[in-house]
């Protein structure tokens, strides 16, 4: 089977750091808040994973072609132009609640926002959580 390493990987670098260096006050705020989120939900610590990406507990995939691997339940990264938060299972299945949320934007597995003043909290932390409850059959980490 084609086990292949992700380009993007787990690091030892420090997440405090990371959000320390988040230049723009309100948007390191809104991290924190999405990061305070995002481990409770989950159960799991933060980590780094690759130079930019802060994610929280760990799944196993398998595609088709047999690739398969590791990847983190959730996680976020704030970006030049958004704040990227990863919800893994897609968006199918929030529908209703994506047309409560606010300002937003998504891609396959990426929910965009400009800053948590945008979109209803209480509606972000629900899809967070349901995405979480999503992926807990393929879960391998300890946590949750």
């Amino acid at each position: 089977m084609a086990r292949t390493e992700n380009k993007t990987q787990p690091t030892h670098a420090d997440v405090d750091a990371f959000l320390d260096a988040v230049a723009d006050p309100q948007r390191r705020e809104d991290c924190r808040r999405i990061r305070a989120l995002m481990q409770e939900a989950t159960g799991a610590p933060a980590e780094m994973w690759g130079p930019s990406i802060i994610g929280f507990g760990r799944y196993r995939y398998r595609y088709e072609s047999g690739r398969e691997g590791e990847w983190m339940l959730t996680g976020f990264s704030p970006r030049k132009n958004d704040l990227t938060l990863y919800i893994m299972p897609g968006f199918d299945r929030f529908e209703t609640l994506l047309a409560k949320l606010g300002k937003h934007k998504t891609g396959k597995s990426c929910l965009y926002v400009k800053r948590l003043a945008d979109v209803d909290l209480h509606v972000l932390e629900q899809i967070v959580r349901e995405s979480v409850a999503a992926m807990a059959p393929r879960r391998i980490d300890q946590a949750g």
